[in-house]
């Protein structure tokens, strides 16, 4: 458990954009050839990373900020917990909604999760997903 001060000190450093599992998901697409944009493109929900020619956006999911199901980085701190439980309802609600309207635009939705992502083993973890997609691998 935290101080108020401390807790502060923490969730300032949090970065919301350039998070290392993000710059290892973007690092291996270039390693396989793959070409993206970043910043939304205007999209719904904000993207971290657009692949137009694929019709495919991927997400980057932060585990506690998402609150990805039966991880350990997704527990909801003891400290002002209705506080939180109630933000990151929001953010999972937020999810699903992006999700639907990004799918209802032709899009299709990838999700990563932070606790998923390992450099050595991205490759084929994104390989798996564009195979997936029936999207061939140059």
């Amino acid at each position: 458990m935290f101080t108020k001060k401390k807790r502060s000190e923490i969730m300032s450093k949090v970065k919301s954009q350039d998070t290392k599992p993000e710059i290892a998901v973007r690092s291996a697409l270039h390693r396989l050839g793959y070409r993206f944009r970043l910043g939304g493109g205007g999209l719904p929900g904000k993207p971290d990373i657009i692949l137009s020619k694929y019709r495919t956006v991927i997400f980057v999911h932060g585990c506690f900020w998402h609150q990805h199901p039966g991880c350990k980085k997704s527990k909801i701190p003891a400290q002002n917990s209705l506080f939180w439980s109630k933000k990151l309802s929001r953010n999972k609600e937020r999810d699903k909604r992006v999700r639907a309207e990004l799918e209802k635009l032709g899009w299709k939705v990838k999700f990563l999760w932070q606790c998923e992502i390992h450099p050595s083993g991205l490759p084929g973890q994104l390989r798996n997903i564009f195979n997936r997609g029936n999207h061939e691998i140059r």
